[in-house]
């Protein structure tokens, strides 16, 4: 029986990138996240700063010109930059989102009627959201841009 050669990998090849990176999706990915974060602003248990901080991983990836657009931009930019840098957040941010967590939850249980084990569920998130919150340092009243 005849035996195969041993073919060794070229070490130029071996770690050289894929030749499609899938940055559309990354792309596409920034912008849904973009958009649910934007949304998250109206609706209190949508999250809106780790949604923008992944859109910002996501573009950071595929499109410089779009993670750029995203830090520079007069609403959205400051709540990732203060997050990234450390900052916190406004403390009207904080109280608001907090105010609006416990306003809203109590009434989606209680008008919606859902099953008894999906309300303990919106309750334990709601008290998860609000640690999280409390938990967040607040940005300085000089850094505040308000």
């Amino acid at each position: 029986m005849r035996k195969s050669p041993v073919v060794k990998p070229d070490a130029g090849t071996r770690n050289a990138p894929a030749p499609f990176r899938f940055t559309w999706l990354l792309s596409i990915a920034g912008w849904g996240c973009i958009g649910l974060g934007v949304a998250g602003i109206f609706l209190p248990l949508l999250p809106t700063v780790p949604l923008l901080l992944l859109a910002a991983a996501c573009f950071a990836r595929s499109s410089p010109r779009c993670h750029a657009w995203l830090m520079e931009h007069p609403h959205l930019g400051p709540l990732v930059t203060a997050y990234l840098d450390g900052g916190g957040i406004p403390l009207r941010a904080k109280i608001m989102a907090i105010i609006m967590i416990w306003l809203s939850v109590p009434l989606s249980i209680f008008l919606a009627g859902p099953p008894q084990w999906v309300r303990i569920v919106l309750l334990c998130i709601a008290a998860g959201i609000t640690f999280y919150l409390l938990r967040l340092p607040v940005r300085s009243s000089e850094n505040n841009g308000q």
